[in-house]
């Protein structure tokens, strides 16, 4: 077949669909006439790839039926809309569903690197144990603080960034198990603890406040966030109430991906904070307000928005067309 004279013959009607294709309203018998063509071009394409399958042609025609497929059924929904729904009514009231349960794991936290740090500075050879008194020296006077400005600030918040990045992602992936989430916490708990620890008992508690808390604020709190979420795997796999097991281990693990994208967002600013701010020349009251400020904007955001969707009907999960259809239980 002379693809040329098919390409003469033919090429009116594509033309015409492209005009129907590019106007922003369509009469009825306009309607019906881009139905007609999309239809016929796509017999002409089948056509064509009979011949030359890899030609100019036939990737031509099929951008033209793309164009005017989509203009047949609609696009979905648009980009910047989507990125709207997300961060107003998904995100939010995803994360407002675990709050309970992340301010429960906060606290378990606190009171294990609390009594940690206790037992450090008040249990005779606990501190020999951890280093020599010239390592325990160095450690509290120069490389607690060197740490944050040892490397320039982008590539430490990225660097920061990934390797709680990497935590979270463990503790979502992992939270089904229910025991590797609650190891992970009671290690770091108990690391954080040992730290502040040596540092109180060299007299430079403050000091450890002062570098911990503007990123610890929102940095902890992403890993809290992370292991709730892991850990509400966990105990939908345990009790998933009037729903079935299957269904409801898709559902809350649809949920639990929209926090894990949150998550990305929220380690990010708290890596910024952690690079730029902790090691900043600015007065310790301005890094601890504003660290603290992210803090308490993240609960505004998910008490208050998060609140507002929940109790719109939002849950995190997908919407019912992109969720398919589930069996229903009693």
């Amino acid at each position: 077949m002379d693809l040329d004279a098919f390409a003469a013959v033919h090429s009116p009607d594509w033309k015409r669909l492209d005009v129907l294709v590019a106007r922003r309203r369509l009469s009825g018998p306009e309607a019906d006439e881009l139905l007609r063509l999309y239809q016929r071009a796509s017999t002409h394409l089948s056509i064509v790839r009979s011949v030359a399958p890899e030609g100019t042609l036939s990737a031509a025609l099929s951008m033209r039926l793309s164009r005017a497929r989509t203009r047949l059924t609609g696009s979905r929904s648009n980009f910047l809309e989507d990125m709207a729904f997300f961060f107003v009514f998904s995100l939010p009231s995803a994360f407002y569903r675990i709050r309970w349960l992340t301010v429960a794991i906060g606290a378990a936290f606190i009171a294990v690197a609390w009594l940690t740090g206790f037992w450090t500075v008040n249990t005779p050879g606990v501190l020999a144990a951890v280093g020599s008194d010239a390592e325990m020296r160095r450690y509290v006077e120069e490389d607690f603080v060197n740490y944050y400005s040892e490397n320039p600030a982008a590539s430490f918040a990225g660097m920061v960034w990934t390797n709680n990045a990497w935590i979270a992602v463990q503790a979502v992936a992992f939270g089904i198990t229910g025991v590797w989430v609650p190891w992970i916490l009671y290690q770091n708990a108990v690391n954080v603890g040992l730290s502040g620890g040596m540092m109180a008992a060299h007299d430079r508690l403050d000091v450890f406040f002062i570098y911990i808390l503007p990123h610890g604020f929102m940095e902890l709190t992403a890993i809290f966030i992370a292991s709730a979420a892991g850990l509400q795997i966990f105990w939908t796999l345990l009790a998933p109430g009037r729903r079935s097991r299957m269904n409801a281990l898709a559902q809350e693990g649809r949920s639990l991906m929209t926090v894990a994208l949150g998550l990305i967002v929220v380690l990010f600013i708290s890596g910024l904070v952690e690079g730029f701010i902790t090691p900043s020349p600015l007065p310790a009251w301005l890094r601890l307000t504003i660290g603290f400020l992210v803090f308490a904007a993240y609960w505004v955001y998910t008490l208050v928005l998060g609140g507002r969707a929940y109790r719109a009907g939002y849950r995190g999960d997908l919407s019912a067309r992109d969720a398919g259809a589930s069996v229903l239980t009693a």
